[in-house]
Order: C-alpha cells, then sequence, then structure tokens
C-alpha cells in the first residue's frame, strides 16, 4: 500500500510538471503551482506527514528564488494564526473547567429515548461548534456517545455520524465555528455580523433538514437504543462540576461573544480598522485565561494550543499565497470567466461545486485555502465576490460531510472511535449516509446564497 501512494505522488507530480509546460508557464509560475501540488499530494497520500510535506515544500520555494522572507511573512496569514491560538486559549480554560461536561451531562439525561437523546446530540453538536469549533465540540460529543454505547451496549457508529454531521452543519453558523470561517472572514472582511445575517439562518436551517434526514436514515438504532434505555438512566453518576463553579469561565466565554458580535460597531465608534476587533478580542480573552490560570497557563498554552495544525495552516497559507504572487491563481480566475462566458448562474455554479468537491476529496482547510487567492483575484477583475465567499464557506463545512477525510472534525471523531478499539468505518459505509447528507444540506446553501445575489 505503501509503495502504491508513493508511486501516486510521484506520478501526480509529473503529471503537474507536465501540464505547466502545456500552458506555457513561466518559471516562478511552474515551480510554484509544482512545488503546492506536491503538497496537496502529500498531504492526500499521507495524512500523518502532512506538515513536513508543508514545510519542504515552503523551503524549496525560498530556495529557487520564487518566494522571499518578507514575502513569506506577508502571505502566512499571522492574523488568522492568532484569532486561532486566543480561541484555543480560551477553550482550553473551558473544558479543563468542566463546562462543556455539565452541558453535555444536562442535556444527554434528559434525552429519555433514543429519538430524544439522538435529537439534543444533534443540537448541542451544532451549537458547541457554532460557540466554540467544530473540533472541541466533536471531542465533547463523542465523549457522551462514547459513553452510550459502552453503557447500553449500542454501536457508536450511526450516533457519531449524526453528531459530525451536526458539529459540520453548525459550524458554518459563526465566524469561530471553523477554521474555513476564520480565513473567510478575515479575507474577505467579513465580521460576526455578517455570518449572523448571511450564515447562521441556512446554517440553521440546514441542520433542521439534517436531524429529519438522520431520523430516517438511523431509525434502527435509534429503536434499538430507545430498547435499552426503559427502566434505566442515562447517568449512574454525575461527573460534572457544580454549577457555581462554573461562573467566572461562563462570564468570560459571554464577554468573548457579545465583544465579537458587535465588534463591528466599538470598531465604528472607536475609528478602528475593519476586523480590528475581530482579531483582538479573542487575544484578550486569551491573556485573560493565562492570568487566571496562574502556574498553570504554561501547561494550557502547551497542552490546549494545537501547535502541530496552525503550523501547517501557516506554512499553507504562505505556499497559497506565493500561488497568487506569481499569477497562477490570476490565470484560473481568468480561465473560469471565459470557461462559463460571463454568466453568473454558470460560474457561481462550477465555482462552487469544484470547492465543495474538493473539500470532500482532500480537506476542507485545504480546499478553501486554495480558493482564497481565486476570489480575490476574481474582485479585483470587478466580480461581486461576496456570494463566492459565502458559497465556499458552505461548501468547505457541509461537503465535508461527504467523506471521512472531508474535514478535522471527522477526522478526530473517527479516530476516537479507531484508539479506544470500539469501531471502525469505511469509506464505503460512510458514503451510504455522507453521500445523501451533504449534497442536500449544500443544494440548500446555494440555492438560498443565490436568491439573495441582489441583496448582496
Amino acid at each position: 500500500m505503501k509503495r502504491r501512494y508513493e508511486t501516486a505522488y510521484v506520478a501526480c507530480i509529473l503529471l503537474v510538471l507536465a501540464s505547466t509546460l502545456v500552458l506555457r508557464l513561466d518559471l516562478h509560475q511552474a515551480l510554484s503551482l509544482t512545488i503546492f501540488s506536491g503538497l496537496i499530494a502529500g498531504t492526500l497520500f499521507f495524512w500523518r506527514r502532512r506538515l513536513a510535506f508543508a514545510l519542504v515544500g515552503l523551503g524549496a520555494l525560498l530556495g529557487f528564488g520564487v518566494l522571499d522572507a518578507p514575502r513569506l511573512v506577508e502571505f502566512a496569514g499571522l492574523d488568522v494564526i492568532l484569532f486561532l491560538v486566543g480561541m484555543m486559549l480560551l477553550v482550553g480554560y473551558l473544558e479543563e473547567s468542566g463546562v462543556f461536561e455539565y452541558v453535555v451531562e444536562k442535556v444527554v439525561e434528559r434525552g429519555g429515548t433514543g429519538t430524544g437523546v439522538s435529537v439534543l446530540l444533534m443540537l448541542m453538536a451544532g451549537l458547541f461548534a457554532a460557540l466554540v469549533d467544530e473540533v472541541t465540540s466533536i471531542l465533547f460529543m463523542m465523549s457522551s456517545v462514547i459513553h452510550i454505547s459502552r453503557k447500553y451496549e449500542v454501536s457508536p457508529i450511526p450516533f457519531m455520524m449524526m453528531v459530525i454531521f451536526a458539529t459540520n452543519i453548525g459550524s458554518a453558523a459563526t465566524v469561530v465555528g471553523n477554521p474555513v470561517g476564520v480565513m473567510i472572514a478575515l479575507r474577505g472582511g467579513l465580521g460576526f455580523d455578517d455570518f449572523l445575517r448571511w450564515a447562521t439562518p441556512i446554517a440553521i436551517l440546514s441542520l433542521c433538514v439534517t436531524t429529519l434526514m438522520c431520523l430516517k436514515l438511523f431509525a434502527g438504532p435509534m429503536r434499538e437504543l430507545s430498547g435499552k434505555l426503559e427502566g434505566a438512566s442515562m447517568m449512574t453518576e454525575s461527573r460534572a462540576p457544580p454549577l457555581s463553579s462554573l461562573r467566572w469561565p461562563l462570564a468570560l466565554f459571554a464577554l468573548t461573544l457579545v465583544g465579537l458580535v458587535f465588534h463591528h460597531s466599538i470598531e465604528e465608534a472607536f475609528g478602528l480598522e475593519t476586523n480590528t476587533l475581530l482579531l483582538g478580542i479573542p487575544l484578550l480573552s486569551g491573556g485573560i485565561t493565562l492570568l487566571v490560570a496562574g502556574e498553570r497557563a504554561p501547561e494550557i498554552v502547551e497542552r490546549r494550543v494545537d501547535w502541530w495544525s496552525l503550523t501547517f495552516f501557516l506554512v499553507l497559507f504562505a505556499s497559497v499565497g506565493t500561488l497568487r504572487y506569481v499569477g497562477v491563481t490570476g490565470l484560473l480566475a481568468g480561465s473560469l470567466l471565459r470557461l462559463t462566458g460571463g454568466d453568473q448562474f454558470s460560474f457561481f455554479l462550477l465555482f462552487l461545486v469544484t470547492a465543495g468537491l474538493l473539500s470532500a476529496l482532500l480537506d476542507n482547510v485545504l480546499a478553501v485555502a486554495t480558493f482564497i487567492p481565486v476570489v480575490l483575484d476574481l474582485s479585483t477583475m470587478g466580480l461581486n465576490a461576496e456570494p463566492l465567499w459565502w458559497g465556499m464557506l458552505f461548501a468547505g463545512t457541509f461537503m465535508g460531510n461527504l467523506t471521512v477525510i472531508g474535514s478535522t472534525a471527522n477526522i478526530v471523531a473517527v479516530g476516537l472511535l479507531e484508539r479506544q478499539k470500539l469501531a471502525h468505518i469505511s469509506m464505503k459505509e460512510w458514503l451510504k449516509y455522507g453521500a445523501i447528507v451533504a449534497p442536500v444540506t449544500f443544494f440548500i446553501a446555494m440555492v438560498l446564497i443565490y436568491v439573495q445575489i441582489p441583496l448582496m
């Protein structure tokens, strides 16, 4: 299997290199596209070594003179990285304080029936993903899924898929729900209030539709759980802290959310640049978290911040920025416009379907990071880019439900089950359900965005 992946990797690189000759790209364009393709292919075929491929690719861009140190800093997306660091510190503090255990336990114990528990799990997964982030949401929701499957001896796979679907959909509702949303907000100049206007209603509707579909798709497992629940209580003993001990963590979280919701109004009142506080508020909250943590601050920084992923994002953003710098994304943007003949509907459909499929086949962060420079180039050509920003958001989140590797939440959840030797799900089994939920919700999102284009 390893040799097959190595052969496929080399074949991808050679194919891209040959295409640069056919397209008659200049030396820097050919080098940047080939090196970036090597990064993407390395991530696809050797996921656990993705950071190694990313660092090698960045080193090659510098070594060949395609990229220099000042441009690297400019393209690295430090605003996105710092936003995520601040939110990870805050969420880590909430996690260690027991906030999520308290909420999940109270919700699950009130489920009553298999259907009730499943619906509540999905609603909580969507809400958590919107308020914190998809990875934190799936970690805590999976702890409940694993607890239920062990206690009542039911398969965890159906309930895992339900909470994953809800997590990815809920993560599109706000800026903080998904790294994809953070990138789109900061690059597209969109604020928290913009997400509440354009993304939240679509995410809520899609979550409701997904819940109804799951009630049909997983009716059998729900009935089985209902039978096991009869005459039993959900929780034998409470593991959650008392509510009185959660007042300060909840207060800090609430103030952070209020600040993010009204950041645009505060910026206008004080004459600050757009999205200054969208970045500043998470950093302020992260700093307060470390002050409150005291001696535990270094441990929180080391354990609760995903430095592996953040380093990968930084290198990825620098590599993608290079494509725009040398003109590759501009060529792609022009080609797309010519291919569709300038027809708005055809272009909108082609662009978003391509972004959605790449999100499902690669990873939503990879796909969206690749397409962001294309949208920026299209906006410089006079195209209304706002519908594309929102379309990319839903392409990256909703279509992430199509495959096991479509989003980080999927990979984390499946990994939890496999590490605890509870179950294994194949790509075929996943597609049986993902191929229904993902296209339906993505279609709903595209239609609702398209009909609102005159308002944008």
